[in-house]
């Protein structure tokens, strides 16, 4: 099996201000953080050689990742100062993948997708890059890919278009030689310049597969709180990390509590995010927001209570 290059390394701005707090691929999901949801789906895929990309809050994923001998595969390391972007990353990080093809992967992909179709597709019709997609059913939400009977890459359907299209949840397959362009060590923020470029130059060249995979978003604070809350209820767990503690006389009411949060005697929180190290004081009431502790800079929306920054979930 081809190895796999996971994008870790982006600022995931639109998450924030739960991205000030750990990387994205590190936010847990009922109880399991993202990234190791990714590796461990990878392993059961058949790839056993993974490369993650760091930039932002890196020591929130090696943390958790290491060698990824827990996981069951190996994990390297590609550094980025400063972040790459979608092609430049994949540009930096094919000489330690060491391989003319890899998987690319979202550090934010939750999906049920069988990798084999898609690497036997990409095989058969020759293509530099293979785009996995599903039918755009939220145009209204989602931009899409344009594509023709013979699954070329034709363009992108920009949100709210009538034009049917697919909607790319974040799987590809690629070619080394793809990003042989690219800038070395230089960001090159979006594949959406490269792409277009290899299809002028090699009809055929990107390609869009349809499969019927399912996938979650986490786009924004509150599709993560839904899908953490929706893996939560299939798993039939808590959303609770490590080291919480929730005082007999505190209610929490389908809420999600990140690592190390104490909850005082008598407080009650109900669809809340509670971040890691919180103490959520006694006799307090919580409804609908986030909370971290207050380290820094506040994010838009966010004001200050004590010594915790708190925004709204919406």
């Amino acid at each position: 099996m081809i190895p796999a290059l996971v994008l870790t390394a982006g600022l995931a701005t639109r998450l924030r201000p739960l991205s000030l707090v750990r990387a994205k691929a590190a936010l847990p999901v009922a109880g399991q953080p993202l990234i190791g949801r990714i590796l461990t789906w990878l392993r059961d895929g058949g790839v056993s050689d993974v490369v993650l990309n760091l930039h932002h809050l890196p020591e929130t994923l090696t943390r958790i990742v290491g060698d990824g001998q827990d996981f069951g595969v190996r994990v390297r390391y590609s550094w980025e100062t400063p972040v790459l972007g979608s092609a430049g990353g994949p540009r930096r990080a094919a000489p330690i993948l060491g391989s003319p093809r890899f998987l690319i992967v979202n550090g934010d992909t939750l999906t049920t997708l069988d990798l084999a179709p898609v690497l036997a597709d990409h095989e058969r019709t020759k293509a530099l890059v293979t785009l996995a997609g599903v039918p755009n059913v939220e145009r209204h939400k989602y931009s899409g890919l344009l594509a023709g009977p013979d699954g070329v890459l034709a363009g992108v359907a920009p949100r709210g278009s009538d034009q049917p299209s697919y909607h790319y949840f974040g799987v590809q397959v690629a070619d080394a030689a793809a990003f042989d362009t690219v800038p070395a060590d230089t960001p090159y923020e979006s594949v959406a310049a490269l792409y277009p470029e290899l299809n002028a130059m090699r009809p055929g060249a990107v390609r869009v597969l349809a499969t019927s995979a399912t996938y979650h978003d986490i786009g924004t604070p509150l599709d993560y709180f839904e899908t953490s809350m929706s893996f939560a209820d299939r798993e039939g767990t808590a959303a609770y990390g490590a080291g919480c503690r929730v005082a007999p006389g505190a209610s929490v009411r389908r809420s999600i509590l990140w690592d190390g949060v104490d909850i005082g005697d008598g407080a009650t929180l109900e669809h809340c995010i509670v971040t890691d190290g919180v103490t959520i004081p006694p006799r307090t009431t919580w409804t609908r927001q986030i909370v971290r502790r207050l380290d820094g800079d506040l994010a838009p929306g966010e004001t200050v209570v004590g010594n915790l920054a708190v925004s709204d979930l919406s």
